[in-house]
């Protein structure tokens, strides 16, 4: 067995000439199964009794909601991490509001975008989804009264302002009002009676809090461009064009700051205690 400061000269020769792909294909070997996986880059080293001791390295699962208003946070995390120790670090579970919601708050995923209705009992960082205005992807529409299923923020706030009809939410309802269907924007009725902007979702974490603070430090500090290609691809998925992807995009933003967290507060006082 070796002696624990072997391995970490050994192991901060290759992080310091930036070699990081070949100290895995190095040390490795030399500690045989005592590694499992590919978590290499964060595994962490004891002493026990001057030998090593390895213990397995634990991933930050982030929870992503599966629209289009967070991909210039995934671009960022693709961008800042690169492919593979984005891959080494992160685990994601894509899913809709309401689904992320509930991994939150049973632990199963350590950070996350969830809705502003439930992050009151959370720890959340100064990051989110935020509308000052239309947000295009919010509708109350003509039909029967209806919640909708993926939404737990969106509904409140539809009964909050009185509004009836059915919800609509997400990239569903980008497409149809691209597609030129009438109803109420959320956000922007929000705004009329409110004057503030609306914070639909927050960026939120109950494990690896350093990690998720950088993150926020740096999502939020500049603009992240998307790639062409990338609008073009999401673009196709979502059956829009990439010059309505980037058009809506530019109604969104990230940083909350004291307008939100005033927006924030008035909101969740008038939710009350409402079941969702």
């Amino acid at each position: 067995m070796l002696h624990i400061n072997k391995i970490r000269r050994l192991y901060g020769f290759f992080d310091i000439i930036g070699l990081k792909f070949w100290r895995r294909i190095f040390i490795i070997p030399v500690m045989g199964n005592r590694i499992v996986g590919d978590c290499l880059p964060s595994f962490r080293i004891c002493r026990r009794s001057s030998q090593v001791s390895v213990k397995r390295c634990q991933r930050v699962i982030f929870g992503s909601i599966n629209y289009l208003n967070l991909l210039p946070f995934q671009v960022y995390m693709k961008q800042r991490f690169g492919s593979v120790q984005f891959q080494q670090m992160l685990r994601w579970r894509r899913a809709v509001p309401s689904a992320i919601n509930r991994q939150f708050s049973k632990g199963k995923i350590h950070a996350a975008f969830i809705s502003s209705i439930v992050s009151r009992r959370h720890r959340c960082t100064d990051l989110g989804i935020v509308a000052d205005g239309p947000v295009y992807s919010v509708f109350a529409i003509p039909g029967e009264p209806s919640a909708d299923h993926e939404s737990a923020t969106s509904n409140t706030l539809a009964d909050i302002m009185y509004l009836r009809g059915k919800i609509i939410i997400g990239d569903k309802a980008l497409r149809y009002y691209i597609k030129g269907g009438e109803g109420t924007d959320l956000a922007a009725e929000w705004k009329r009676q409110t004057g503030l902007p609306f914070v639909f979702a927050r960026l939120c974490h109950n494990r690896h809090g350093k990690k998720i603070r950088k993150v926020e430090r740096e999502f939020g500090s500049r603009k992240w461009k998307i790639p062409r290609y990338i609008l073009k691809r999401e673009a196709n998925r979502k059956g829009i064009s990439p010059s309505q992807l980037r058009w809506y995009l530019d109604h969104i933003g990230y940083r909350i700051g004291w307008k939100e967290r005033k927006a924030l507060k008035l909101f969740l006082k008038k939710s009350g205690n409402r079941k969702l």
